[in-house]
């Protein structure tokens, strides 16, 4: 039996790299390729010894890595991964063959490149990208999936000199001080990471970022294939380990990405990815944070990031498929979020929502998101901490009246990736995993 995805594991335990990776706040994003193809020389370019593929995208970006993760792996294959950002421990970022990379190994690694990475004045991704990839070239890996961190153009994963084949996910509004102001300008970043003979694969978009996908592909020579979101299973399509139709796209791209590998008999011809590796992957992957239930104090609740407008709305078609109205929910949003558009698309009416501060990040405040969308103040509480807040968010009810269904909907944590890392620890455990 092939060994399990790390996706299907908990979380590894938090692991304390403040000597070594600096707040990357501080340094602030600082896109770019040269620093860091410099050290990678310096260090003896690991990244030209393994194989690779990317992931791009604005959302769903973690979705399809962890997919196509699980369905290598379904395969036989070891498969690497490299994920950003982590919910818990930066132990998450890195992947090995259906493990977790290990905290001392990770320090190890960042130890050694530390001294090359100061030399080129790495950013704190860079080091850590520059580590991850010297672990991957040592891990006698047949394929490491790639998720980009930021863009795509000037992203440190695009470092990487031959990723054959890149999936790419709902392109949408988000990090727009860094990667422009419309669509076409955040695109044309993602757009980017494509390169001469590659296949790339995409989830439908809207129009104006299709027209420049599709003109960036002729220009240097890439194959750009567009595939549907998968069917429903009660239409004949499989089982996902991810919940949520919006899983069906990413679930179509990591399909398309593995198809392109099958053509090109790669990485390994004798296992081969076909249908039953597919099926059995897509069943098999797990992400924490998406659409995710678990509980707290034995009661039920839903954990989605949704730090960005796109989903936010989203989420919000799912859950109103689940029970429309009447939603508690803990919301945290950073300060260089679009807070009030992710708001207004959260909340429906007879939402109430709890607003706690993100520990250690810039955040919007209650008051902040109460001047901004002032239809929504009535709907919305400061809490001061997320203990607190998961405390009251359990409570029934918090100030919605009426009963029945929609009352009784399961409350929902989300606003961002890092409030769910500060929620995750106190949740009920996870059962553990059966023997198979």
């Amino acid at each position: 039996m092939t060994r399990p995805s790390p996706a299907t594991a908990a979380l590894p335990a938090p692991v304390d790299l403040s000597d070594l990776l600096e707040p990357f706040a501080s340094r602030g994003v600082d896109l770019g390729l040269d620093r860091l193809r410099a050290a990678l020389a310096e260090g003896g370019h690991p990244e030209r010894r393994f194989a690779a593929v990317q992931v791009a995208g604005t959302n769903g970006k973690g979705s399809i890595t962890t997919f196509l993760e699980a369905i290598l792996t379904a395969a036989g294959l070891r498969c690497g991964a490299y994920r950003s950002p982590h919910l818990v421990s930066w132990c998450e970022r890195i992947s090995l063959a259906g493990h977790w990379i290990d905290p001392d190994t990770l320090r190890q690694d960042l130890r050694r490149w530390r001294s090359i990475g100061d030399h080129h004045r790495l950013t704190p991704f860079e080091l850590l990208t520059a580590a991850a990839f010297d672990r991957f070239a040592a891990a006698d890996l047949d394929l490491t999936v790639l998720e980009v961190g930021l863009g795509g153009r000037l992203d440190a994963t695009t470092a990487h000199p031959h990723r054959p084949v890149l999936g790419i996910g709902a392109i949408g509004l988000d990090h727009r001080e860094h990667l422009g102001p419309d669509l076409a300008s955040i695109a044309a970043e993602k757009a980017g990471a494509l390169a001469a003979g590659m296949v790339a694969i995409s989830a439908p978009q809207p129009p104006e970022v299709a027209a420049v996908l599709e003109a960036q592909s002729r220009r240097i020579g890439a194959e750009l294939r567009w595939v549907e979101p998968l069917a429903d299973a009660a239409a004949g399509g499989p089982p996902l380990g991810l919940a949520g139709a919006f899983q069906r796209a990413n679930a179509a791209v990591a399909v398309g990405m593995a198809t392109a590998l099958a053509e090109r008999a790669w990485p390994r011809p004798d296992r081969p990815l076909d249908g039953a590796a597919i099926r059995a992957g897509l069943a098999a992957a797990r992400w924490p944070g998406r659409l995710e239930q678990r509980h707290y104090g034995g009661q039920p609740l839903l954990l989605d990031g949704a730090h960005n407008p796109p989903a936010a709305a989203v989420l919000r078609r799912e859950l109103n498929a689940l029970a429309p109205g009447g939603r508690r929910w803990l919301l945290g949003i950073q300060r260089h979020k679009e807070g009030a558009l992710i708001l207004e698309q959260l909340l429906a009416p007879g939402d109430r929502a709890l607003v706690v501060p993100i520990a250690g990040c810039p955040s919007w405040s209650c008051e902040e998101l109460a001047a901004a969308r002032p239809a929504l103040a009535l709907q919305l509480e400061p809490v001061a901490d997320v203990p607190t807040g998961l405390e009251r968010l359990m409570e029934k009810p918090i100030g919605i009246s009426g009963s029945g269904t929609a009352a009784a909907a399961c409350p929902v944590v989300a606003g961002s990736l890092y409030l769910l890392g500060l929620v995750i620890p106190r949740l009920d455990r996870l059962p553990e995993p059966r023997g198979g």
